[in-house]
């Protein structure tokens, strides 16, 4: 067969998937809609108005609440690990250098899985991978605090970690494919979007309360019954897929080379770049390492590209989506801004318990803004997404985090009051990461074909967390050599154990500023990007 043939062969398979894809669509809207009439719960009339709908409104919200348990799990996961790190550290007789694992474990395990769980999604089915990766958090938060060593709780965070990686495409994957462009669409996403702000904050108020008031090891168990309530929930409001002949193949539907290879390269960049603050960047495998991750993600790269162009077996991520320059950018933009987010909310944590010395019970209120701000927010983003044109949005995002940290960044005089400058700080960083996120999840949405969905809420998540960890190593440096040029000492003696900076220290307060700065240049990087590449870009929220 020629190559001109191939090609229109597998043009032709691809749309005829798209036509199938749209028959399941609309065959899931059939089923909600006659399953709501059966159970006598509405009548199409009364209780489904809105013809954008695909189910009945009770069903709709119920659904949304739940796959939005994603994103607040995972947030919540992180966050409620590190108002109580010192605490598991005493526990478990983990030295200061090593607590870092106990979030690098969740945090590897899930940026390194998520685009092979999101094809997985999208090839056996979005509500089984969730309904999976739910079920499977909640026995590994079960089990996190029976586990006796620092080896053996490193591993089971790191499970906790797989569960979630599966449940976050996903989520977006059943969200994409559900509801048809327009405003349920626009709320779905932006209602997804406040997930993040509220594991933040519920997050901090676990992890401080509960240990303060009963012990950690309840944090980890109320994390076990979220995940249970959220699989249950999963099984009864996610609609099943349509009924098919065809058996699925996992053999020839899942490029299990590409995710082999996208997995490994992943997982070996971010362990180097963990690792590198920690045993220092001179140390010589940690600079190969880096080398040797980039070298194999660009053989999966060409393996993927190999084959698209081969047609056959389905590629884990098409290489021709990145032609669509706007996709490429809102990738670029979802690194910047949330390796300057990530870093801004670290930067804040150090001040005030390292440098103003406050309690863990302090630092949680102090943060009770960004998830008041992130509901707000989430309520207004849904209705702009559909009346404010994108750049402006992604404008207005990218800005808001890049004020943020200049304000933390500017040598005010450390007496000047918090409502003065971290209060707003606070709300603009909040504001600008749940306007941005909802958009960029929609743009992608609206980028990508239905049978890709799943795997596009994976690459942008991914892309997401690989900023994150590279954002933090690089500000880790920066905040460590400065604080070393500043005690006339070598940046090894600054990160090695054992070296503590007290409350109030001069070299502490300069670093976290100069850190700020360099937190305040993704910003400002991003809004370029924001600038130049969406330009003149339409409503994001719109039907069209």
């Amino acid at each position: 067969m020629s190559n001109v043939e191939a090609r229109s062969l597998q043009e032709k398979e691809s749309k005829e998937k798209d036509a199938e894809l749209e028959a399941e669509r609309a065959e899931l809207q059939r089923r909600g809609s006659k399953t709501d009439e059966e159970d006598g719960d509405v009548t199409p009339d009364e209780s489904n108005p809105d013809k954008s709908l695909p189910f009945s409104k009770a069903r709709c919200i119920a659904l949304v609440l739940t796959v939005t348990g994603a994103s607040i799990i995972n947030t919540l996961g992180v966050q409620a690990s590190v108002i109580i790190l010192p605490t598991i550290g005493r526990a478990l007789s983990i030295p200061d250098s090593r607590q870092q694992w106990i979030l690098s474990a969740y945090n590897l395990t899930f940026g390194c899985f998520l685009l092979l769980w999101g094809r997985l999604a999208d090839v056996f089915g979005k509500r089984l991978i969730f309904i999976l990766g739910s079920a499977w958090i909640t026995v590994a938060s079960i089990c996190v605090p029976f586990m006796p060593n620092e080896i053996s709780f490193d591993v089971f965070r790191g499970l906790q970690g797989l569960g979630a990686a599966a449940m976050v495409p996903t989520a977006i994957g059943i969200l994409g494919v559900t509801f048809p462009p327009g405003k349920a669409k626009n709320y779905a996403f932006a209602c997804y979007g406040t997930g993040a702000p509220l594991g933040a904050v519920f997050g901090n108020i676990f992890g401080g309360v509960l240990t303060e008031y009963l012990n950690w090891e309840w944090t980890f168990w109320i994390f076990a019954i979220l995940g249970g309530a959220i699989t249950v929930l999963g099984y009864f409001v996610i609609p099943l897929p349509p009924a098919t002949t065809e058996k699925i193949s996992m053999r020839h539907n899942v490029d299990w080379i590409g995710g082999t290879l996208v997995t490994v390269g992943i997982l070996i960049l971010l362990f180097a770049l963990t690792e590198g603050n920690v045993v220092g960047w001179e140390t010589p495998w940690v600079p190969v390492l880096i080398v040797v991750s980039l070298l194999i993600i660009a053989v999966f790269a060409v393996w993927q590209w190999h084959l698209e162009k081969k047609g056959g077996r389905k590629p884990l991520m098409k290489v021709s989506i990145f032609k669509n320059v706007r996709f490429s950018a809102a990738l670029a933009i979802m690194a910047l801004f949330f390796g300057s987010f990530n870093n801004f909310l670290i930067a804040v944590t150090y001040w005030f318990q390292e440098f103003q010395g406050r309690s863990v019970i302090s630092t949680t209120v102090h943060f009770i803004p960004t998830g008041v701000t992130g509901v707000i927010t989430g309520i207004i983003t849904a209705h702009i997404l559909s009346r404010i044109r994108g750049d402006f949005i992604l404008a207005y995002g990218t800005l808001a985090i890049s004020i943020s940290s200049l304000l933390i960044a500017l040598p005010l005089p450390t007496s000047t009051s918090y409502w003065a400058y971290i209060f707003p700080a606070m709300v603009l960083s909040t504001s600008g990461a749940d306007t941005l996120y909802p958009t960029l999840t929609l743009f992608t949405a609206k980028s990508l074909p239905l049978e890709d969905q799943a795997l596009g809420g994976a690459l942008i998540n991914a892309v997401g967390q690989i900023g994150r960890a590279v954002g933090l190593a690089i500000m880790t440096a920066v905040q460590t050599a400065v604080i070393a040029e500043k005690k006339g000492v070598s940046v090894e003696d600054v990160g090695g154990e054992g070296y503590k900076l007290g409350i109030g220290d001069e070299a502490l307060k300069v670093g976290l500023r100069s850190a700020s700065w360099f937190n305040m240049g993704m910003g400002v990087f991003a809004v370029v990007v924001v600038v130049v590449f969406f330009r003149g870009a339409g409503k994001v929220g719109g039907k069209h």
